[in-house]
């Protein structure tokens, strides 16, 4: 299993929405390495919403309920996309400032590739943050 991390604006697809959906592809990656990410996700792999640009937190857990097939929103068949499961919402938004203040987290994809919209996550980061999204 793999961890992951996708990045959503809010006023284009918000957890709100993904939570009401239950279930969507993740559509309009038209970065290669972000598209190679999508790629490699597999059935039942982990995977946090993070609302970037307002908010800027991971919000929810998802998992991927269907491999990478050709992207629907395209008739270029270099883009796809794969189907994500809204699993919970975290019971407290971890910011992107506190993600940066946290010396154990320093390493994360995140931070090294802040403008990639699907990335891989390491399995200690992403245990990492739901144990603190757990904390009140």
């Amino acid at each position: 299993m793999k961890y992951w991390l996708v990045k959503s604006e809010p006023y284009k697809y918000s957890w709100q929405m993904m939570v009401k959906d239950k279930t969507t592809y993740w559509d309009g990656v038209r970065n290669y390495q972000a598209r190679n990410n999508l790629k490699s996700m597999k059935k039942g792999d982990k995977v946090l919403f993070y609302h970037s640009n307002e908010g800027k937190e991971i919000v929810g857990l998802t998992k991927v309920v269907k491999e990478f097939y050709q992207d629907p929103t395209t008739d270029d068949d270099k883009w796809v996309v794969v189907d994500l499961k809204a699993v919970k919402t975290l019971k407290r938004a971890i910011s992107l400032k506190e993600i940066k203040s946290d010396n154990k987290l320093k390493d994360i994809s995140l931070i090294k590739q802040s403008r990639l919209s699907v990335m891989e996550i390491k399995k200690e980061h992403f245990e990492y943050i739901i144990d603190k999204s757990d904390e009140t």
